[in-house]
């Protein structure tokens, strides 16, 4: 399993996974997914183009809440094993290493449910981590929800250290999080 750049060759079976009702964003579930497949439908080329989004450029980014807020510096990769896996994104507030309260962590990540329980999200976080240090993070924050030991499992084999328990913010439905740190040294 590897993680790619998007391209208009894998858009097929992106467009295969949210049509069988997978989102990145777990949140907002099928609203995303719709949105997501109207997006592709109205410019497909955009659409893969918005996946690499270093510069902040694209629009604001919609919250569980419906609630909108500014796009911060990012890119998703997609899993890939000779099929679509999943995605895992990166974000980042330039030569800083604090984010806005409504984003959860630096690198998020969500397997399609058919590819889940091979390891594929353990070797895209180990894939991603030198990426994000290339963007000048001295460590990676990743939030999981205490009952998602999966997730923990995934931060922990690539280093992950629970630093606090955390309330998420409101538009995220005011839940408990956990925040785990890895550190990104050379």
């Amino acid at each position: 399993m590897q993680i790619l750049v998007p391209t208009p060759a894998h858009l097929p079976a992106y467009i295969a996974a949210l049509e069988q009702g997978w989102t990145v964003d777990t949140a907002r579930g099928e609203v995303a997914a719709r949105e997501e497949l109207a997006r592709i439908r109205a410019d497909a080329r955009v659409f893969i183009e918005q996946q690499q989004d270093r510069l902040a450029l694209g629009g604001p980014v919609t919250l569980p809440d419906g609630s909108q807020v500014p796009r911060i510096p990012g890119f998703k990769m997609w899993m890939w094993d000779g099929e679509f896996c999943g995605v895992i994104s990166l974000r980042w507030r330039p030569g800083r290493t604090d984010l806005p309260p409504h984003c959860l962590g630096h690198v998020g990540y969500n397997v399609v449910p058919w590819k889940r329980r091979r390891g594929y999200a353990t070797q895209a976080l180990a894939q991603m981590l030198p990426l994000a240090r290339a963007e000048g993070l001295p460590f990676a924050e990743v939030t999981t929800d205490p009952t998602n030991t999966a997730s923990q499992r995934v931060i922990e084999a690539n280093g992950g250290v629970l630093i606090e328990r955390f309330t998420k913010p409101a538009a995220f439905g005011g839940t408990e999080g956990l925040r785990y740190r890895i550190a990104l040294v050379a």
